[in-house]
């Protein structure tokens, strides 16, 4: 799939051997982290310097206790929260990824989408309280030290015409980049981490509100993530909706979706096919009958599922008379299409596509169980440093 799907690095240890195409370039990119963000996982949180206190009386908590264990958020729980994040070193953060301060942002909780910290202290708190100067990760993680190496120049498999200095910007042959820090006569050594590893912003949070999810299993089983996305959805009367789009390859759709207002959370995986639990690379295959999909859940009092439904389209550019085809990604797991949930988003979703004429190949078709992508793949391009504030345009690179 060209650079769209290159693997996730290992160990950099592990990559000595054959490793460097040379790359010199004026503005280094970050380059991607391994589960910097989007942990499934709500870990405690360790928190410093860390003050609270709650709106509710004693009174008002003892009468509102039933209440509140019913609402216990969980993972899949719409949030609100009112916060501020301020960088703790304002030479060291740059402009961020994320709206650094909001009033009453709403969120998926566990489903990424926003720094991990974020999500480990809304799950730790009750609703109406506040916390102050928590130090969170600003999502590059700490500096890791397997991933600064030094390499023979004579194993690197650069020839003596290449000339290595300090500060240069090297690609791996598995898409990693990385920074040389020194050279001597022999070796030189490399720096893989991000150049914002380390990084930290101070939090201001108040957990304002916890609703409950669409009516469909948001969670991941143990074992299993069959039945994540349950294509039975029952939309009367709530105001947070699923919708399911396959754009080809689904990194960027997901980052362009994560960028609308109203959008809450997103997930990557495969949809429309016939095996159970499919890996990507059995999907990469194109004999499961998947297509690489995108699951959005979206507030329908801020943003209209027509409006997502045109994005969706839109983005595809000429690739929406293409079968089969996104760009130069090709097979049925490249197909797109809209899939819906419920009557509304059929009508919905058929009456837009009829307006791009009958050259128009984007299917339109009931949803069926979608299957979690692998953890790497989830918010992919935000992990490899590209923006997902709301309301973003920023071109979107199709890797990270």
């Amino acid at each position: 799939m060209f650079l769209c799907h290159m693997r996730n690095p290992s160990i950099l240890n592990a990559l000595l051997v054959s490793i460097l195409v040379l790359v010199v370039v004026v503005f280094v990119d970050p380059p991607q982290v391994v589960d910097a963000f989007g942990s499934q996982e709500l870990s405690n949180f360790a928190r410093i310097q860390c003050s609270r206190s709650n709106s509710a009386s004693l009174q008002q908590v003892a009468s509102s206790t039933s209440v509140a264990v019913e609402r216990m958020q969980k993972v899949g729980s719409i949030v609100t929260v009112d916060y501020t994040l301020t960088p703790e070193n304002m030479d060291f953060v740059p402009e961020p990824l994320f709206d650094l301060q909001d009033e009453k942002r709403s969120l998926a909780l566990g489903w990424g989408n926003y720094l991990p910290g974020m999500h480990e202290l809304i799950a730790s708190m009750s609703k109406g309280e506040t916390v102050s100067n928590v130090q969170m990760d600003a999502g590059w993680g700490a500096r890791r030290d397997d991933l600064v190496a030094t390499v023979s120049k004579e194993a690197s498999g650069l020839s003596e015409q290449d000339e290595i200095t300090e500060g240069m910007e090297l690609t791996m042959s598995n898409g990693m980049k990385c920074i040389v820090t020194n050279v001597t006569d022999v070796d030189f050594t490399i720096d893989a981490n991000p150049p914002l590893a380390g990084a930290t912003y101070l939090a201001q949070v108040t957990l304002v509100d916890v609703a409950d999810g669409p009516q469909i299993n948001l969670e991941d089983g143990t074992t299993s993530n069959k039945g994540t996305n349950n294509p039975n959805v029952n939309h009367d009367g709530q105001r947070f909706k699923v919708a399911t789009f396959a754009l080809g390859c689904f990194w960027g759709g997901e980052l362009d979706f994560m960028r609308v207002p109203g959008v809450v959370g997103t997930k990557v995986g495969y949809t429309q096919g016939q095996l159970d639990e499919p890996t990507y690379e059995q999907v990469c295959q194109g004999t499961t009958g998947h297509t690489e999909a995108m699951l959005v859940v979206y507030d329908s009092e801020q943003v209209e599922y027509g409006a997502l439904v045109k994005l969706a389209i839109d983005r595809l550019g000429e690739s929406k008379f293409m079968l089969n085809q996104v760009g130069n990604d090709r097979g049925t797991q490249y197909r797109h299409g809209v899939y819906y949930h419920d009557d509304k988003q059929r009508r919905v979703a058929q009456r837009i596509i009829q307006t791009y004429g009958p050259d128009c190949k984007t299917e339109c078709l009931p949803a069926a169980y979608f299957y979690d992508a692998e953890d790497h793949h989830q918010q992919y391009l935000l992990k490899g440093g590209q923006s997902a504030r709301k309301g973003a345009t920023d071109f979107i690179r199709c890797y990270g």
